[in-house]
């Protein structure tokens, strides 16, 4: 894959949380001559960036909206609340939505749940981002309902977080451009998808080579002599008989 019409580079854009590395360690592999180039997002923007080709490809989290997008899901994460160090819930290896509705339960303007119904007592205000929510968990103003990964990635000493068993979760899946899965998309979606470097999509295998010449068999010479066997083979009384000795005459 060389020559002038190659692109830069591919750009993928990933949302907070979301995790390429592997998939980057692979490409350097794999596609040595491109560049894979990270582009960090907004969760609310990352389908925008997309559309306008400010990224090849995009790893978002649910709720997505799909249209003119291609999307494959990738995993779904487990949901976590996050909670000060001192609070009941770490005490708990899971909780509930139910044990946490004497809470408040903050409910960020970027958040990733899709809930039917919000869990707990809803704060005054809804916090502009994830990060704001968890500076006011730090606080003690409430507890906050995340996927896993942004927990993880927003860690800090005073938190901590427990599973919520029955909370929706969130998901993530590799989005790009219906109209534009070029070799080099199909390359990505190829290492994500965890296809072997000499696996192909849409092209027939390598012809079966022919098969051998059959050598026709020897053919049996004439006089009896078999192949490779001795003169007269089989034949009784075979080779040159000896002479008795004469008879004397009385």
């Amino acid at each position: 894959m060389t020559g002038p019409d190659v692109p830069a580079s591919f750009r993928l854009a990933y949302v907070p949380g979301a995790t390429p590395a592997k998939w980057v360690r692979t490409w350097a592999e794999r596609v040595p001559e491109v560049p894979l180039q990270l582009v960090p997002v907004a969760a609310a923007d990352a389908t925008a960036l997309v559309r306008e080709h400010g990224a090849d490809a995009a790893l978002l989290r649910s709720p997505l909206d799909r249209d003119g997008l291609h999307a494959i899901p990738l995993y779904t994460e487990t949901t976590v609340v996050l909670v000060p160090k001192d609070h009941v819930v770490a005490a708990a290896d899971e909780v509930s939505t139910a044990d946490l509705a004497d809470d408040v339960v903050l409910h960020p303007l970027d958040d990733t749940i899709e809930w039917e119904s919000l869990p707990g007592r809803p704060a005054v205000d809804r916090p502009e981002t994830t990060a704001d929510a968890i500076e006011l968990v730090a606080a003690g103003v409430g507890v906050l309902v995340v996927p896993q990964s942004l927990a993880r990635l927003h860690h800090r000493r005073d938190l901590t977080y427990r599973p919520v068993a029955d909370a929706p979760q969130s998901s993530v899946a590799l989005s790009w451009l219906e109209d534009e899965t070029s070799d080099l998309m199909e390359q990505f979606i190829g290492i994500v998808r965890g296809r072997t470097v000499n696996s192909t999509r849409g092209r027939s295998s390598a012809p079966a080579p022919a098969p051998a010449e059959r050598k026709p068999p020897a053919r049996k010479p004439a006089g009896g002599k078999s192949a490779g066997g001795k003169p007269g083979a089989g034949r009784r009384g075979g080779g040159v008989a000896k002479r008795g000795k004469p008879r004397r005459r009385s």
